[in-house]
């Protein structure tokens, strides 16, 4: 056995989120052109892998701001259909 690799996959959640959730809000930007498939898709994963991490208590400042990030990269495009539906 090897001695020393105490690294598992609960440390990957925090970098993860952050990187689902930046593409989230970018896409979320441009959703009139691409669409809202991509943006709450990337977001609630970003939320999830980041809940993940929370709970695991591993990266907690990244898995933070990748819950911010996915949460606004799925909240933005629900607003503006809703804003432009009624």
């Amino acid at each position: 056995m090897a001695t020393g690799a105490t690294d598992s996959p609960a440390t990957l959640y925090g970098p993860v989120s952050i990187v689902l959730g930046t593409v989230a809000l970018i896409t979320a930007v441009f959703s009139g052109y691409l669409g809202i498939a991509i943006p709450l898709l990337a977001g609630s994963l970003a939320v999830t892998f980041a809940a993940l991490g929370l709970g695991s208590k591993l990266n907690r400042g990244q898995c933070a701001i990748g819950l911010a990030t996915g949460a606004l990269g799925v909240l933005y495009p629900v607003f503006l259909v809703a804003a432009f539906s009624a």
